[in-house]
């Protein structure tokens, strides 16, 4: 019997929470699933906790009993990246899958490669979800410089990213589309799903979704919310998702503007469970971004067969038609209230077999062929 080929992701996982803990595990059972000894090594620490801009870091579900994962990685102990770097290179891994996210990051991560790659045999595909992040900080450059020296090829999930790559290397580079996040769960009955949240089951409800930080525009969306025209339609907006940086000037903004009556706020960490209820209690999925490279909301989105608003910033346009999946406004506040208008003008119903066509492009499969193919 011929041994399967290993392959070992390296990246946020269980005990950690979050999007890329999801992304990591779901790839980590398709490689399973296509016959390969997987396994991730995850963080024990990922962030110091002054770093760490939301309440924890961990997740409260239970570990997924069908992968192996390994907690083991601290971001600021070079000792530990020694330790870790060897313990992974006497295993000879055939393929290790590095995700890189942020420039902090690049040391540890960086160093933990070169020494795998000392065995002359590994080979190392990064998944870069930004190189050039959305809140710059000292370092960032020089870090990632670092960080890329070790990788033989990269993986991005927007043309934003592959640009941006070429600043730093000039090694090959693969764009694929964010597969569906389809292991939280199918959708749910409107009524149902709103029930389980204690939502007004006959409101039109629209539905903000994710870590609220300053790039994701929520308070664009706000000042939408203040429009005359969303006001006198009646829509509800449902912010489901825990604050990542300071509430206080959001809620003198909910207060300034006089909109609180028209807020749904489910301010906490939503857990992988509770995900499908949201998601499925909403018309439709608001992501009024500033900025962006790619959104883990919107293969959510997809999955769930919600249409939904994308302003027209980095690869967001790209991943939802005009018309079709839903609509593409200009980041500012009047443009997104007229896109939420529009979407309820064309009604869910509309959008649907669009949505049910477009995903199939977004297949875990297609993600870890093109990640081996770029390895070979």
């Amino acid at each position: 019997m011929i041994a399967s080929k290993k392959v070992i992701i390296i990246g946020p996982a269980w005990p950690l929470r979050g999007g890329l803990a999801s992304f990591d595990e779901r790839l980590c059972r398709q490689f399973l699933h296509e016959g390969y000894d997987a396994s991730i090594y995850t963080f024990s620490l990922q962030y110091p906790d002054f770093l760490f801009p939301g309440t924890t870091q961990y997740s409260t579900e239970a570990a997924p009993a069908d992968l192996k994962i390994k907690a083991c990685i601290n971001s600021i102990n070079p000792l530990n990246w020694l330790m870790v770097g060897n313990e992974i290179r006497k295993q000879k891994p055939d393929l290790v899958i590095v995700r890189y996210w942020l420039p902090l990051m690049g040391p540890c991560l960086g160093s933990i490669l070169q020494i795998i790659k000392s065995n002359r045999f590994t080979k190392v595909v990064c998944i870069a979800d930004n190189v050039i992040p959305h809140e710059k900080r000292v370092g960032d450059k020089p870090f990632t410089q670092y960080f890329v020296k070790a990788i033989d090829g990269f993986i991005t999930m927007s043309e934003k990213v592959k640009n941006d790559l070429l600043f730093f290397t000039k090694k090959p580079v693969q764009q694929v589309v964010h597969p569906l996040y389809d292991n939280f769960g199918e959708g749910l009955d409107k009524t149902e799903a709103r029930k389980k949240l204690s939502l007004p089951e006959n409101e039109k409800i629209i539905l903000f979704f994710g870590f609220i930080r300053k790039y994701k525009g929520l308070d664009l969306l706000f000042e939408a919310m203040n429009d005359e025209r969303i006001r006198n339609a009646n829509i509800k907006l449902l912010v489901a998702g825990e604050f990542y940086e300071n509430r206080k000037e959001y809620d003198e903004l909910i207060g300034s503007l006089g909109i609180s009556a028209q807020l749904i706020l489910r301010t906490e960490f939503i857990a992988d469970s509770e995900v499908r209820y949201y998601m499925s209690a909403a018309d439709f999925v608001i992501q009024p971004y500033r900025n962006a490279t790619q959104s883990g909301v919107t293969p959510l989105a997809y999955h769930f067969e919600k249409p939904m608003l994308v302003t027209n910033v980095g690869g967001l346009p790209d991943l939802v038609p005009d018309g079709k999946v839903g609509v593409v406004t200009e980041p500012e506040p009047a443009s997104i209230a007229s896109g939420i208008l529009r979407l309820y003008e064309l009604g869910e119903n509309y959008f649907l077999p669009h949505l049910r066509e477009e995903k199939k492009k977004y297949s875990w499969h297609k993600l870890a062929t093109a990640i081996c193919d770029l390895a070979e």
